[in-house]
């Protein structure tokens, strides 16, 4: 697999982590289930619980890879921006 494939495929799994996480974060905030009136629905908070903490849990491990994979780029730009020449003001 080339690299831009695998770049692609980890930004990919990121987003869908991401949603995965974002959701159940939602549905376990209370506040915002009273709010919109959706506290009554039976939902099952284990498993509920459960995805939230595991898709947590895999999308820090997969911002560690994105930066090992994005690490050249992030160091240049670094580089370029705390080692730039200073512009007369």
């Amino acid at each position: 697999m080339d690299t831009k494939m695998l770049k692609w495929s980890v930004d990919l799994a990121l987003g869908v982590t991401f949603a995965i996480c974002f959701v159940t974060g939602l549905l376990k905030f209370s506040l915002l289930l009273q709010m919109t009136g959706l506290n009554n629905l039976i939902l099952p908070s284990a498993l509920i619980s459960d995805l939230h903490d595991w898709s947590g849990i895999l999308l820090g491990l997969l911002v560690l890879v994105h930066l090992y994979l994005n690490r050249t780029w992030i160091i240049g730009m670094t580089k370029k921006v705390l080692g730039g020449t200073r512009q007369k003001d």
